[in-house]
């Protein structure tokens, strides 16, 4: 990564076009790290809702992922990939979470059954 205040000496070396995105939060470092949840559903019937990651590493350290603000749809069978953002990074993952959510106050609660599941670090994807 690069300092805020100095991308643009480091991004434009070779006097190239470059092009700049940057991850922030609102927390301390200001950095998100992404990881891509690649999921394939074993329910029958389709379901409709958000799903929060928390990953833990092997001391015991735990984070949780931004909830995302659109509704993913999951068929049987079928892959569904979202990409998830957290503030700090895990470098060894022991334990991964998934809570799965309509985000509606009345109806029948549904559970969203995983056949297959990889979350791949996207900021080292040699994870």
């Amino acid at each position: 990564g690069y300092y805020a205040d100095r991308w643009k000496n480091q991004l434009t070396a070779n006097n190239s076009p470059t092009k700049a995105y940057f991850d922030t939060s609102d927390q301390d470092p200001f950095c998100m790290y992404n990881y891509l949840l690649d999921i394939t559903t074993w329910n029958k019937s389709i379901r409709r809702g958000f799903i929060k990651v928390k990953i833990t590493d092997y001391a015991g350290n735990t984070v949780e992922s931004e909830m995302n603000s659109e509704a993913s749809t999951f068929q049987q069978y079928k892959r569904v990939k979202i990409l998830t953002a957290f503030h700090e990074d895990m470098e060894k993952i022991a334990k991964i979470s998934l809570t799965f959510s309509t985000k509606t106050l009345i109806g029948p609660k549904h559970k969203l059954r995983i056949l297959q599941m990889n979350l791949k670090s996207l900021n080292n994807p040699e994870r």
